[in-house]
């Protein structure tokens, strides 16, 4: 009598074959890392890439959006992340058009 388990078990040695494949072509890494929506104080700290007193300095003076529930701190990631692109740098056209939208809100202000 045949295993019944048999076609299972080829079908997914194909399956991971074919993902092996596809790993070491380049196509997807090895490691996927997933970070969490409510992080800690030292996951903060490895994802910004910053020391834990830094992070402990930040939440102190209010720098960055935290929450405190008894002694421990937590971190929202979207909060981080909309925290970290808050002081973009703007580029020169950026600048420009923010130059020509002024001038041409204001068009007799710096003629005299």
């Amino acid at each position: 009598m045949e295993n019944p388990f048999e076609p299972l078990n080829a079908r997914l040695q194909r399956i991971e074959n074919l993902l092996e494949e596809i790993v070491n072509k380049g196509g997807i890494s090895e490691t996927i890392e997933i970070t969490p929506k409510i992080m800690t104080a030292k996951s903060v700290a490895a994802y910004l890439d910053l020391s834990l007193s830094c992070i402990y300095k930040l939440t102190s003076s209010r720098d960055i959006p935290h929450s405190k529930r008894g002694k421990r701190l937590y971190f929202d990631k979207t909060e981080i992340d909309k925290w970290i692109l808050k002081n973009k740098c703007l580029t020169n056209k950026d600048i420009n058009d923010l130059a020509d939208e002024y001038l041409s809100k204001h068009p007799n202000k710096f003629l005299r």
